[in-house]
């Protein structure tokens, strides 16, 4: 009897009993064999849990060091395997392959009850659950139920008032995706007012004619402070709490200084005695309107 060399055993060897016969190695767990004593000893570690290969980034741990290689790509960024139809890159070849169906149009995963096809198994996996009638994703709040996490998680914005669709046009927040796609819809339809010059449109033509003034150079809407005009009345107001109560208007005669230029024409009549508001029923005459008005109440008596 010849002695054998003397082998460390791995952990999966000493809990897992290796017996070999007509050639092959059989797993006593599951009656699965192998040509090889290296491919049972990694298939061992199915039943035995062991996952030796650890991440040192986030810890995860994997039973070969094949796995731990590939799931180094989620950290390092890497994706080897390019689709030549598109360029668009993976980290898993697995996942090229699923992609590569979407050129191809091959759908190998067919529903045995209503003949629908898919790309990849966990899709149609997802799908028996509309024959089945199973619903593994329960919300916690209210306990309805749904068959895709991806629905739970709509359902669920009825609850925390999540609305991450919002309008550009009009500010409008909405929680479901095809309620904001027909919201949108209503505003390129309405958008019927466009302009000659450029092309952009309008909902209304008040706006359009807004716009114009863009090509026309027209500002109708002047500060009565500087004298700045501008295209729109919103910009004059706007640029209105600019002056934040300054006053730009001097007397050169006595220095007091006014926010507008008309109230500095009516002070100008204390230095030049001008009276251009004069009673018709008594003669007198005032530097202001409004004095004229409280005077005739004398004869109103």
């Amino acid at each position: 009897m010849t002695r054998g060399k003397s082998t460390k055993k791995t952990s999966s060897q000493k809990r897992v009993q290796i017996t070999k016969s007509n050639g092959l190695f059989t797993c006593c767990q599951c009656g699965k064999c192998f040509s090889q004593k290296k491919k049972l000893v990694l298939h061992m570690r199915v039943h035995t849990a062991e996952k030796p290969f650890t991440c040192q980034q986030c810890g995860k741990s994997f039973t070969t060091e094949l796995n731990l290689k590939k799931h180094m790509r989620v950290h390092t960024g890497e994706k080897p395997f390019t689709c030549q139809q598109c360029g668009k890159s993976f980290s898993q070849k697995g996942n090229l392959k699923v992609h590569m169906m979407v050129h191809t149009g091959e759908k190998p995963f067919t529903c045995q009850e209503c003949g629908k096809s898919f790309t990849a198994e966990l899709n149609l996996k997802k799908h028996m659950r509309v024959h089945t009638g199973e619903r593994s994703f329960t919300c916690q709040e209210c306990g309805k139920s749904f068959t895709q996490n991806g629905n739970l998680k709509v359902h669920m914005r009825i609850h925390t008032g999540e609305k991450p669709y919002i309008c550009t046009q009009c500010v409008k927040c909405f929680a479901h995706k095809n309620t904001f796609n027909y919201h949108m819809n209503i505003h390129i339809q309405e958008k019927s007012f466009t302009c000659r010059k450029c092309g952009k449109s309008f909902t209304d033509k008040q706006s359009l004619e807004v716009h114009m003034k863009v090509h026309t150079g027209e500002k109708p809407y002047t500060c009565s402070l500087c004298g700045k005009s501008f295209t729109q009345k919103k910009s004059l107001s706007h640029h209105m709490k600019n002056h934040n109560g300054e006053k730009l208007f001097a007397c050169d005669q006595c220095g007091k200084r006014f926010r507008y230029k008309n109230s500095i024409s009516k002070h100008m009549r204390l230095h030049t005695g001008e009276r251009p508001y004069t009673c018709k029923l008594c003669g007198k005459s005032f530097t202001q309107k409004g004095s004229l008005k409280i005077h005739l109440r004398i004869h109103k008596r």
